[in-house]
């Protein structure tokens, strides 16, 4: 049995997670140049899917054994597997677009009490009272990390709503990417699953930007969701070779990698907590580089949210015990 090395799969997840933590906010930094959602996903998408498609060439040419293939099932199941992968990049830019950074990857992080419940409803058991509490500390930092309780704060109600969707797909392609065809390579694995995440994404490209160029039908259904009239306009390819290449590098390349390389040292308990590096690191590169105000208060709040993930992931007795027994 190969011996794990924890502190190389620390490094590896919490590179990982930083990197991924700054995705955000080069995404508001491309808005900011003129660019749109479709533009920024798309770039980011086809971008992603070419990295991996040259790193899993190398990786069948060099490989002294046979990977492993998927099944049609399994090829199908990660396929739409991935549509959550697509819609949870989508959504999270949409609330950017109306929301601070800081804001946004907080919205996102209620993905820990989502999961929560999903386990629940899947196990149908209610959760234990450990989970309960970590949930309640989740939403009482998330209370000061947007900072609602100052009443002279007011968030705009579509950035609140893309970024708890954007939770809720993000807790959805965590579940399917631990669960389905766990025995294929990352990088194949990383590919079929983007495939399905590129459909939404150009679905999204045609009905918002493309389509209402040529269509007075297609126009009139996508202004009744939004009064933005810019995104109408011709795609500007310029995205690829400014902002593309560091979206789908951030985005959709080096962290999965390390996620993967990192997890099966750390495990998915330590993991997880190392992977909430993610959070301050996004907001960090938001108070940086956008220059967002960030106070005391919901630094606060960002604690609280970081000290929940530690809770709900720290084993309980029995779970120390049986692995004692197994080691």
């Amino acid at each position: 049995m190969k011996k794990k090395n924890i502190l190389k799969g620390v490094l590896f997840v919490g590179f990982g997670a930083s990197i991924y933590g700054m995705l955000a906010t080069f995404v508001k930094m491309s808005y900011k140049d003129g660019f749109t959602t479709s533009e920024v996903t798309t770039a980011q998408f086809a971008l992603g899917i070419t990295g991996l498609l040259i790193l899993n060439f190398i990786q069948t040419i060099t490989s002294k054994k046979k990977l492993s293939s998927p099944t049609r099932k399994e090829f199908r199941m990660l396929v739409l597997a991935g549509t959550s992968l697509g819609c949870t990049s989508l959504f999270y830019y949409i609330a950017v677009q109306y929301i601070a950074v800081s804001i946004a990857i907080v919205l996102l992080m209620q993905s820990v009490w989502f999961s929560v419940v999903v386990e629940s409803f899947i196990t149908k058991k209610f959760p234990n009272a450990k989970k309960v509490v970590a949930t309640i500390i989740v939403l009482l930092g998330t209370v000061l990390a947007t900072n609602l309780i100052n009443l002279e704060v007011k968030l705009d109600w579509h950035g609140v709503f893309w970024g708890l969707l954007a939770a809720a797909s993000f807790t959805m392609t965590m579940f399917t990417s631990n669960t389905l065809a766990t025995h294929l390579p990352v990088l194949r694995k990383s590919i079929i699953m983007l495939t399905g995440g590129s459909v939404i994404v150009l679905v999204f490209l045609f009905f918002a930007q493309i389509g209402p160029l040529y269509s007075e039908s297609l126009k009139s259904f996508y202004l009744n969701f939004t009064e933005n009239t810019e995104h109408i306009r011709p795609f500007d390819y310029s995205i690829f070779w400014t902002y593309g290449f560091i979206l789908a590098l951030f985005g959709t390349i080096i962290p999965p990698i390390l996620f993967n390389l990192g997890f099966p040292n750390t495990g998915l308990g330590l993991g997880s907590i190392i992977s909430s590096l993610e959070l301050p690191v996004s907001v960090t590169m938001a108070f940086v580089l956008l220059g967002e105000k960030v106070i005391l208060i919901q630094w606060i709040g960002i604690v609280l949210i970081l000290m929940a993930i530690v809770l709900m992931n720290l084993p309980s007795k029995k779970e120390k015990i049986l692995t004692e027994q197994l080691s």
